[in-house]
């Protein structure tokens, strides 16, 4: 069963709820994105973990064209979803692919749980019993951002599962803690989460993400988490977020990138300047983390038999900022393995 949302265009609230009276108004959507219109017909996988029912939302395309009887699973990014995959999910189904874009717990459609303890170990598990419930056993996995560095973990759990794995400037390329900046509670970070708004989230993806460079197609994603954050599960979801956050900068992978043992392909934006506590982090600090044209080369240095390519000048989201180019890139990419 599949449940196909549409957008509740009538639905808005001034961003003053979030703490910005001068912010625009913005959809609103409920705790699981109720009301957020998905590209593909979305999916619910149901299970159980940590003593609760849980369900994972996700899309599952079959190739437009002849199958070659491969798939690709594709992973969110933190202030990412499965549907800001689009564009490289119809890149990929048309040319006879079956595309798995899963919304990780915690994020999206799928459960805010009230207590949760997140790992990197735990999410791949989750993604693993997602594809083994879809008789998938062998998937390239590309993970964008924080699916990166979930990637590499599930590359690391599951080798003889993974077929290949692609990297889209993955975060973790580099241990924040380690190198100076500071580490922030959870309830820091809930704080922090709960003062999310629209205009925040533009003015912070706009200077890490985009380079300065803002298109009008960036206002939907925009939308999405703004009217996530804004709705009647916004407390849940910020609880939920708070806890992502202090995953991220708690579990580095970055240690295990030589330990890797499948095909590795790094697709590397090299203006990104991403780094989790990067904001509160000293100037001298600050000024040594988020450097992708230097990090993607020194991960495909420690990753055996990396490849690398990379993409000059953009940022966080090449996907996003060139999809025409960056779908052309990874499409080669595959056939070459």
């Amino acid at each position: 069963m599949f449940s196909f949302r549409k957008p509740l265009a009538l639905m808005c609230v001034s961003l003053a709820l979030l703490g910005s009276a001068s912010a625009s108004a913005a959809h609103v959507y409920g705790e699981q994105l109720e009301g957020f219109s998905y590209p593909y017909p979305l999916h619910h996988f149901s299970f159980a973990s940590q003593q609760q029912q849980l369900s994972m939302g996700y899309m599952d395309v079959p190739a437009e064209k002849s199958a070659n009887g491969q798939t690709v699973v594709l992973l969110h990014g933190k202030n990412f979803c499965g549907a800001t995959w689009d564009s490289t999910i119809k890149a990929l189904s048309q040319q006879g692919y079956r595309v798995i874009a899963p919304d990780q717990i915690g994020f999206c459609s799928s459960t805010k749980p009230a207590n949760y303890q997140y790992t990197f170990q735990q999410l791949a598990q989750n993604t693993h019993e997602l594809l083994q419930s879809l008789g998938v056993e062998d998937a390239t996995i590309v993970g964008h951002s924080t699916g990166g560095m979930l990637a590499v973990r599930y590359a690391l759990m599951y080798p003889q599962q993974t077929h290949k794995l692609v990297l889209v400037n993955p975060i973790g390329l580099e241990d924040w803690k380690a190198k100076g900046a500071p580490w922030r509670s959870v309830d820091q970070w809930y704080q922090r989460e709960l003062k999310l708004n629209a205009a925040g989230i533009k003015k912070y993806e706009l200077s890490t993400y985009y380079v300065g460079k803002w298109k009008p197609e960036y206002d939907q994603w925009v939308d999405m988490l703004a009217g996530l954050n804004s709705g009647p599960g916004h407390q849940r979801v910020a609880w939920n977020s708070a806890l992502i956050y202090d995953m991220i900068f708690t579990q580095p992978v970055y240690y295990e990138l030589k330990d890797i043992k499948v095909p590795t392909t790094l697709m590397i934006g090299t203006a990104d300047t991403t780094a989790i506590g990067s904001d509160i982090a000293p100037p001298a600090v600050k000024a040594k983390l988020g450097h992708y044209n230097v990090l993607g080369k020194q991960a495909a240095q420690l990753i055996p038999g990396a490849h690398l390519i990379e993409f000059p000048g953009m940022g966080h989201a090449p996907q996003m900022e060139d999809p025409a180019h960056f779908n052309q890139q990874l499409l080669n990419d595959l056939s070459r393995s």
